[in-house]
């Protein structure tokens, strides 16, 4: 029989605890409370940025949901990072990094509470797969809420998100649009409460978790301002209960099996390269063997259908209307794209919880039908040569071309390059070479938005590539190629590329390459010594120590 406390039991059951209980009936629990199983609902709310601000409000709303369920519901905070507010500032550097800070303060509340069970409430990019990390090594039954997406802005009549607001800087700094038409951007692409709007890292890694089977139907897809989204706590309290009761965990529901069909997923919806990131983490915390040969199999095999933004035209609120991600996934199911047989939170399978949604709307423009796909394969491609030896990740919808090869322009780093931008040094021909913005060398692989954004916005996206061993926004979009491992920090032959050196990338061949003879490169090599770090202590630092490359996931915990 299954003990539905059996975690906390340790601690409200055993006389020999007698200060733990205490301090238990200090916070309002009776003895009968302390014979029900305990729930930690884990909020990563903070009011700084809009995709967590309403995030603590739906953790209380689901915690009163949970007490209603004869369950002990127990609210506690991790953090965030707004990558949308850092972007373009050393800020960023900590972006990456807070996925592992919350997963491990998740598992750290988790463990030495003794609580039962877990329900997270998250909103912005690394929040969700540092949820699902910490779920899947606690191996608790477990369940993910998302607080889902913003509503879209509007300025002269067209909808708005927050790249709008990246690629109206764009437009200002090359002279198309006024200083009063980019202030009313800015003024206007957020509205409210909620992620950004497009197919970007946080309404991707949402969509493949529920893909997963790690939260409730429509959970991804409903808006944060919506009558569904305050319904979700009702249904979220039943399910963990029901969770409690089966004993169904994590490692039942997230296989590999299930892992490929969160990258078939991602694939239709044209989601961003961050996925493959976090979905290699996430398998590893999972203790499943996923790599990066599984992304290009993948990607062989699926089609992109989704016109999502940042390389269409909808949002996300746009597929809600339409049916949302269920009827997304019923469409792949009827197709053969998935597998239906994988198990998930809600007891049931994927195709059980699939055969009574309704399908999507017939009249619908946001997903392609089969026969007319964006593009017949997936826009994740995994590419080798001597530029990235262990691989690197380009997103390349079909709108861009796919093969480029121009001339290298090189910055090492960030700022350097979008000085180098502003003051109008790229050309169209031009490779960016953007390093020593890895997971070591960042420290913390910060994303490219505002080179990529400032590039697109000057009417460059189609003349000019960069590649990087940073990482990009989902809202990027124009061919870029970035993951490139190994990372200029630790000798990756991207530190030995100069100005003027020639360089293909084939997004049909899956390779980049540039086009310098090895003798030449041993000869560079001889001469390269690696910067010192750009911190000298910290989180940073030690996340500079410890973390792997990012051909692996940019693990800190091997």
């Amino acid at each position: 029989m299954n003990q539905r406390n059996k975690y906390s039991q340790v601690i409200t059951q055993n006389d020999s605890q007698p200060a733990a209980q205490a301090m238990l009936h200090a916070i309002g629990l009776t003895n009968d409370d302390l014979k029900k199983p305990f729930v930690g609902v884990a909020s990563t709310g903070y009011q700084g940025n809009p995709c967590n601000m309403h995030l603590n409000g739906l953790a209380d709303q689901v915690q009163q949901a949970v007490s209603k369920e004869d369950l002990v519901g127990l609210v506690f905070n991790t953090i965030g990072v707004s990558d949308g507010i850092s972007m373009g500032t050393f800020g960023m550097r900590y972006s990456l990094p807070s996925r592992d800070i919350i997963a491990d303060s998740i598992e750290t509340v988790i463990q030495a509470m003794s609580y039962d069970a877990l329900i997270t409430v998250v909103g912005c990019d690394k929040n969700m797969p540092g949820a699902l990390m910490a779920m899947l090594r606690l191996n608790r039954p477990s369940l993910m809420m998302y607080g889902g997406t913003i509503a879209p802005g509007c300025s002269a009549g067209k909808k708005l998100d927050v790249v709008s607001a990246f690629e109206a800087w764009g437009e200002k700094v090359s002279g198309k649009i006024s200083e009063e038409a980019f202030q009313d951007v800015i003024e206007n692409a957020c509205p409210g409460p909620g992620a950004c709007g497009g197919m970007y890292t946080a309404n991707t890694m949402a969509s493949a978790i529920e893909a997963m089977g790690m939260c409730l139907p429509y959970n991804s897809s409903n808006p944060a301002v919506s009558v569904q989204k305050s319904e979700e706590s009702t249904l979220l309290a039943k399910a963990i209960e029901q969770l409690i009761a089966l004993d169904l965990k994590p490692k039942d529901i997230v296989t590999k099996a299930s892992l490929l069909n969160a990258l078939k997923l991602i694939t239709v919806l044209g989601g961003s390269t961050n996925a493959v990131l976090h979905l290699l983490a996430i398998a590893d915390a999972a203790n499943l063997d996923l790599t990066l040969d599984d992304f290009t199999r993948v990607a062989e095999e699926t089609p992109f259908l989704a016109d999502l933004k940042p390389s269409g035209q909808f949002l996300m609120e746009d597929l809600h209307d339409v049916g949302g991600i269920p009827a997304v996934m019923k469409f792949m199911l009827e197709h053969d794209l998935l597998d239906g047989s994988c198990m998930t939170v809600t007891g049931k399978t994927l195709a059980e919880n699939l055969s009574e949604v309704p399908a999507l709307s017939s009249n619908q423009q946001v997903i392609r039908p089969l026969d007319k796909p964006i593009k017949e394969t997936g826009h994740i491609r995994i590419l080798y040569g001597n530029v990235a030896e262990e691989g690197s990740v380009a997103k390349i919808t079909g709108k861009e071309g796919l093969r480029f090869e121009g001339k290298a322009k090189v910055f090492n780093g960030e700022f350097e390059a979008n000085a180098g931008i502003a003051a109008g040094k790229v050309e169209a021909g031009d490779v960016v070479v953007i390093r020593y913005e890895g997971p070591k060398g960042g420290p913390g692989m910060p994303e490219m938005l505002k080179p990529t954004a400032a590039i697109m916005g000057a009417g460059l996206g189609k003349d000019v590539a960069l590649i990087t061993d940073g990482r990009f926004s989902g809202g990027t979009h124009g061919f870029v190629v970035g993951h490139i491992a190994p990372e200029a920090q630790e000798g990756g032959n991207i530190a030995l590329i100069e100005d003027g050196d020639v360089i293909c990338i084939d997004a049909t061949n899956n390779t980049i390459e540039m086009k310098v003879p090895a003798s030449v490169l041993a000869k560079r090599r001889a001469s390269w010594t690696a910067p010192d770090l750009k911190v000298k202590r910290g989180s940073l630092y030690k996340y500079a120590q410890l973390v792997s490359s990012a051909s692996t996931g940019c693990l800190t915990d091997k």
